[in-house]
């Protein structure tokens, strides 16, 4: 399994479960992901049932980052099904991201899929939301 993928879906497991549990629904949501990302339901079931990282308040930049990787990694193929666009879509709010500034991101990546954007260019999307 890519560290990369096995990484961030820690990560995103981890922030499902900072309540203590995973709901039906955040699980679902997750499995999605790790079948976008290959990862096969025992590979991610070992996953939910391991340590995971204690996560800190992140700030939104980060969350931002976080964001825009799995968002490229789900585009890895060049083409976001509708699926895995409404999956992303609502990680971005569980992550406590602007949902238009995620649908412009995602919009952005659809447009020119080839092309990195960069943390300075993530960032000051959401903040122009934030207006």
């Amino acid at each position: 399994m890519n560290e990369e993928k096995r990484s961030l879906l820690k990560e995103m497991i981890a922030f499902s479960t900072v309540d203590g549990h995973l709901q039906k629904k955040e699980y679902e949501l997750l499995f999605l992901v790790a079948n976008e990302l290959n990862i096969e339901k025992g590979g991610f079931n070992d996953l939910c049932h391991q340590k995971l990282p204690k996560l800190s308040q992140k700030k939104e930049s980060e969350r931002i980052q976080q964001f825009y990787r799995l968002a490229v990694l789900l585009n890895s193929e060049g083409n976001l099904y509708v699926r895995e666009a409404a999956a992303i879509k609502q990680i971005g709010m569980s992550m406590g991201l602007n949902p238009d500034a995620t649908k412009r991101v995602l919009r952005k990546m659809e447009k020119a899929p080839t092309i990195t954007i960069t943390e300075d260019v993530l960032v000051r999307i959401y903040k122009e939301e934030q207006n």
